[in-house]
């Protein structure tokens, strides 16, 4: 980034001559903007495919009315949710009415920028990004907590407690498998990790440190399922119990903005889980048969998107296989399960490590 600021103030660009502190604000907001760009088509063609997946696995067809086999009918929906009526309710307080779907659409938003998605590009290459993403998304609790008292309703402050105490219960566990992969690596700098992982995904996962970073991996993936309440643990807005859940009282734009951070949050983990178990954007055939070639430039964002996108599909999958759990289910699991589970692998590695 200095280098690149450093080209564009003395080339013969529009920008030249402009002091550096406004070529990084610059930078910052096309950054920002392409991000919130990128997350709003993402929303838009995993509604999709979530619609078509479903479809699939239950023998139906999906929607086929809007646009050949029915590839408009997101766009229909978002131009319908733009349209419609934003209502408030009277007794709700609305400046954080309005806040709290901001808040938790730029939390997934903001955390995109310490990812590595290749070698060479990364937006902030952060030598605590791990630790970044950890924290930043933590935020999103505040903000369901926000949404879900702001509404002044029974339903949607149910919900939002529910989210509150679900989010950081599997917080523990999410957070001690990752500790698994920084430990080994000796670094919370999601470059550092992807590169120490460069050797292929079964050198990482079969030879070394076998079966902790299996386990880790699992646990992190199941753990992140509870945090972006996805299905069997969408409980916060469990409709057949809490009407919507914390955004019962939403509508329109501000509710579409849920449904963009729920997606948003659901592609974030799967790129953060592939960059510290599934090695990123490197290639997962290591140099088998000269397959390493296929580690530079544009390939880093190839190998990265298929591994994230590929969590996605699963999310997708579960979410139309398994029934929902009940609260008590969803805290054993996370409390009795795997927070002990987690413990062993960290105890594990680094015994495995000392010896």
């Amino acid at each position: 980034m200095q280098e690149l600021i450093a080209t564009l103030q003395h080339g013969q660009t529009f920008l030249a001559g402009l002091p550096p502190a406004i070529l990084t604000l610059i930078f910052m907001a096309l950054g920002a903007a392409l991000i919130a760009t990128i997350m709003a088509v993402n929303a838009l063609v995993a509604v999709y495919v979530e619609r078509k997946v479903s479809a699939w696995m239950q023998d139906r067809l999906g929607p086929m009315e809007v646009g050949p086999h029915g590839l408009l009918q997101t766009l229909a929906d978002a131009v319908k949710l733009l349209l419609k009526e934003d209502i408030v309710p009277a007794a709700a307080d609305k400046r954080l009415h309005w806040f709290a779907p901001f808040l938790v659409f730029a939390v997934p938003c903001a955390a995109f920028a310490a990812l590595p998605y290749t070698r060479e590009f990364v937006f902030a290459n952060f030598d605590i990004g791990v630790f970044y993403v950890a924290s930043i998304t933590s935020l999103s609790v505040i903000a369901i907590l926000i949404a879900g008292w702001a509404s002044n309703n029974k339903w949607a402050l149910l919900g939002g407690m529910r989210a509150a105490a679900q989010i950081v219960s599997y917080e523990i566990p999410a957070g001690l498998a990752i500790l698994v992969v920084v430990m080994q690596v000796g670094s919370l700098n999601f470059n550092a990790i992807s590169a120490a992982q460069d050797g292929g995904i079964l050198n990482w996962f079969i030879w070394r440190y076998f079966p902790f970073n299996l386990i880790a991996f699992i646990i992190f993936y199941i753990a992140t399922l509870a945090e972006c309440n996805r299905t069997p643990f969408d409980l916060p807005e469990a409709e057949s119990e809490l009407v919507g859940g914390f955004h019962t009282e939403y509508s329109g734009f501000k509710w579409s903005l849920f449904m963009l951070a729920e997606y948003a949050d659901m592609l974030l983990v799967a790129l953060v889980g592939a960059a510290l178990f599934l090695g990123g954007w490197s290639s997962p055939f290591g140099n088998f048969l000269g397959l390493g070639l296929l580690n530079q430039g544009a390939w880093g964002v190839f190998w990265l998107a298929a591994k994230g996108l590929f969590l996605v599909f699963t999310h997708m999958w579960l979410r139309w296989t398994l029934p929902r759990l009940r609260v008590d289910q969803l805290m054993h699991l996370s409390w009795k399960v795997l927070t002990p589970f987690s413990f062993a692998c960290l105890l594990g590695v680094g015994l495995w490590m000392l010896i």
